[in-house]
């Protein structure tokens, strides 16, 4: 992981502290280690991982039951991913 760039880095971080919150609904923990897991998918380029881990995360922020400070962080790793390019 260390040869990653920053941005998905400081994302996994953010999405690890979902993905362990038990204050957070099972569905979005669960699709916040998918997304972990995605990002650390070697098999595939830098731009796609975040691409498709941003199409993940997408779905989960618009879920009601999602708390505020879990959608607020979703929404900070959606900003971080967008950064990146291949």
């Amino acid at each position: 992981m260390s040869g990653e760039p920053a941005q998905i880095r400081e994302a996994i971080q953010i999405l690890k502290k979902i993905a362990e919150d038990p204050g957070v609904p099972r569905n979005i923990r669960r699709a916040a280690s998918e997304s972990i897991e995605m990002l650390l998918d070697s098999s595939m380029s830098v731009g796609l991982r975040a691409a498709n881990a941003i199409s993940k995360l997408d779905e989960i922020s618009m879920d009601p039951n999602a708390p505020l400070y879990a959608r607020t962080a979703i929404w900070q790793a959606i900003a971080l991913l967008e950064q990146i390019r291949d």
